[in-house]
């Protein structure tokens, strides 16, 4: 039987992973106002940069997941940890657009394998009655990364440049593996897939699969403009310094962080009282995005404090979807396939990271403006409410092929 203390220990690690994961990714986007101004680079070039990431982030979940099952999970995060903690130094070195966007390309490689590890560990380990808290807590992580990389990122730039921030912060992201191998050792085997394979022949003939991945990309979208371009929104648009600017997305990030803790614990507290888990997690998801969509549109048309206040809702709702977004998944995939269901699911949801930081600087350099932009992200978000109330069915483990694993 597997140590409860370890497991518990080693989802407070993948928490603490996603942070550094989003920690590293969103740093980007504190320093685009800085880079801009010292490469000379175009609103475009920002929108590549910002949705460069994702250009090898997303194509290779499937073969995260693959890995996430066929290897166990201590060795699989560790070695991409590395890998983006290497990736996240080389850019403070970077002195043209190109090396920008390798190094932003290698960063998408490593970080690929997190949420799959994720998954396959929480659907392997994690019970039922906890897998809303887990996935909460693992979504803390996701909010406070961009917390705490734009306040100490924002504040740390303005203090002695982008370039040395990058350098630290990749090389304090190496500090994760010292507990990472000591803690994850008593349970390695545990975290070793015993179990069959899935095919994909087989997990793409699952209508579900398609449902999530179409309402985790609708509900991707309107995070990541939030995440690539909220900063530059607030400095050049709005005004603010990039130090004011930092301490304003932080706490917008926090409140995310909040909302993702108190979400698990809601769903948990009610599927504790009888309630059906699926029921629980598509009402959560379709009312945050709902509740999403309602403030991306109501930016359009505001002041700077409407839109404060609004982004500040568009946040704790991002947090609030988070527990049950990973919950469904797990459930759905099970032992067998949660590592490849996730792949497959956040190679299609991370589509959405190319896409709005693309769509957004394009609209933004013909328009001058973002209004336009949170008009697109307020519509993409009510598909995605609309997915998890149509075309997701009942939420319960797929019973896989006995022989699925032999084809």
């Amino acid at each position: 039987m597997r140590p409860a203390s370890s497991i518990q220990a080693t989802i407070v690690l993948l928490a603490l992973a996603v942070f550094i994961n989003y920690f590293d990714r969103g740093n980007l986007a504190t320093a685009a106002p800085l880079i801009q101004s010292e490469l000379h680079l175009d609103s475009v070039q920002m929108g590549v940069l910002l949705s460069a990431f994702f250009w090898s982030y997303a194509p290779l979940q499937p073969l995260a997941g693959w890995l996430a099952k066929r290897f166990p999970v201590r060795y699989v995060l560790g070695a991409g940890l590395t890998v983006w903690a290497f990736a996240t130094m080389f850019t403070g070195w970077a002195h043209s657009f190109t090396w920008l966007l390798v190094w932003r390309v290698l960063l998408g490689i490593g970080e690929s394998v997190n949420y799959p590890c994720n998954a396959q560990f929480l659907a392997s380990n994690a019970p039922l009655g906890m897998r809303s808290r887990a996935n909460g807590l693992i979504a803390v992580g996701q909010a406070l990364g961009p917390t705490t990389g734009t306040m100490l990122g924002g504040l740390l730039m303005a203090g002695v440049g982008w370039r040395l921030t990058f350098v630290v912060f990749g090389a304090a992201s190496l500090l994760w593996l010292l507990p990472w191998w000591r803690v994850t050792r008593p349970i390695s085997a545990p975290m070793r897939a015993v179990s069959p394979s899935v095919t994909y022949r087989d997990l793409l003939s699952q209508r579900a699969l398609w449902a999530t991945s179409l309402g985790h990309f609708c509900g991707n979208y309107a995070f990541y403009f939030m995440l690539t371009w909220l900063p530059l929104l607030l400095v050049k648009q709005y005004g603010f310094s990039v130090a004011t600017m930092a301490i304003i997305v932080a706490c917008i990030y926090a409140l995310q962080a909040c909302a993702a803790l108190a979400s698990g614990y809601v769903c948990d507290a009610w599927i504790e009282r009888g309630v059906e888990p699926g029921i629980v997690w598509k009402s959560v998801m379709i009312g945050s995005l709902c509740a999403v969509a309602l403030a991306m549109a109501g930016c359009m048309g505001v002041g700077v404090n409407g839109l404060l206040v609004l982004i500040a809702v568009a946040g704790i709702f991002f947090g609030a979807q988070s527990a049950p977004l990973g919950a469904i998944t797990q459930t759905l995939g099970g032992p067998r396939a949660a590592g490849q269901w996730m792949g497959v699911q956040n190679l299609c949801a991370n589509v959405a990271g190319v896409m709005a930081p693309l769509i957004t600087g394009i609209v933004v350099a013909s328009t001058g403006r973002f209004a336009l932009a949170f008009a697109v992200a307020a519509g993409v978000t009510v598909l995605g409410a609309l997915t998890y109330a149509v075309l997701l069915g009942r939420v319960r483990p797929v019973e896989w092929p006995a022989s699925s694993g032999k084809n």
